[in-house]
């Protein structure tokens, strides 16, 4: 049994907003709006990095000996180390196991439930995510319905084998490499995407894995008192509502001000509602996602502090 101590995250202070974008894009703002339900995006500067990112959402959470540290992101500067170790490192973790799970969007949710099956094992696990989306996004040749999208950020939980926030009941976990062309990041160039492919399938595989799950469990889809996902576009948080049969206000969002943060914008999500969250003990929280591969799950919990 594992159990979600807690959430941190950290955000860049440049915020990016629609008009400003629409005037590099050549483009209307509503245009934006209507597109992706985002007005706005934090930007990292040139100084930040994935690695001093991911150091301040953690140290949000931190508070407790760690025994692994995992990260994700899809970003990575290099190809090898990735940057797990220089994290642990930065938080004066040396000699505990890091690992990275080089995923974008679904890597957060991926790391979580790998961490529910280890914790166990090495006690509390720190996940972390942070992505640095502009580089790649604002790259030329600029793509408008590339870069309308992407934002930078990082976020963290405390996955934890001792009794805690929210308890870990069960994950469902999918891949299909039939779809990898449709969303990628080559080693140079700016990232490339099919949307109507990667909406499309996400749209029905979103729905698909968080019913999995719920059945399961018994769990009716209207019974979830909160739905957190990747945020990757509102209007696909709406189609997955619409699908499960349950109102858009189940669905926690922060796209409108955070934009698509990739493998991070799950774990900033969960973090930005926890601060404000009015779960009772007894109440499930299910955590969704979908990305590049395609990877894609969803995770059940349900807190047991009200």
């Amino acid at each position: 049994m594992a159990f979600i101590q807690s959430f941190g995250h950290y955000l860049p202070e440049r915020v990016l907003t629609n008009a400003e974008l629409a005037r590099k894009l050549d483009c209307d703002p509503a245009w934006i709006f209507e597109s992706s339900g985002i007005e706005e995006r934090r930007i990292a500067g040139s100084e930040e990095t994935i690695v001093s990112m991911a150091e301040q959402a953690s140290r949000n959470c931190l508070d407790r000996q760690i025994g692994l540290v995992i990260l994700s992101t899809g970003t990575s500067p290099q190809r090898f180390p990735g940057p797990a170790a220089q994290l642990a490192h930065r938080l004066g973790l040396s000699g505990v196991p890091a690992l990275d799970v080089p995923m974008a969007s679904a890597g957060s949710l991926f790391a979580i439930a790998l961490a529910a099956q280890l914790a166990p094992v090495y006690g509390t696990i720190l996940v972390a995510a942070a992505e640095k989306m502009s580089e790649h996004a604002f790259a030329e040749p600029l793509d408008r319905n590339v870069a309308i999208l992407f934002g930078d950020g990082a976020g963290a939980c405390l996955v934890t084998n001792t009794p805690s926030k929210f308890e870990i009941i069960d994950s469902v976990l999918h891949s299909d490499g039939t779809y990898a062309d449709s969303l990628r990041l080559p080693l140079q160039g700016p990232i490339q995407m099919d949307g109507r492919s990667v909406i499309l399938q996400a749209s029905r595989r979103i729905p698909a894995a968080i019913r999995e799950v719920l059945e399961k469990h018994a769990v009716e889809p209207a019974n979830v008192h909160t739905y957190l996902l990747h945020q990757a576009n509102h209007n696909l948080t709406a189609r997955v509502a619409k699908t499960l049969g349950v109102p858009i206000e189940s669905f926690y969002s922060n796209i409108r001000r955070r934009g698509n943060t990739s493998s991070a914008s799950m774990v900033i999500a969960a973090s930005e509602w926890q601060e404000h969250a009015t779960c009772k003990a007894g109440e499930y929280i299910c955590f969704g996602t979908f990305g590049a591969g395609f990877h894609w799950g969803a995770l059940l919990s349900r807190s047991i502090q009200g």
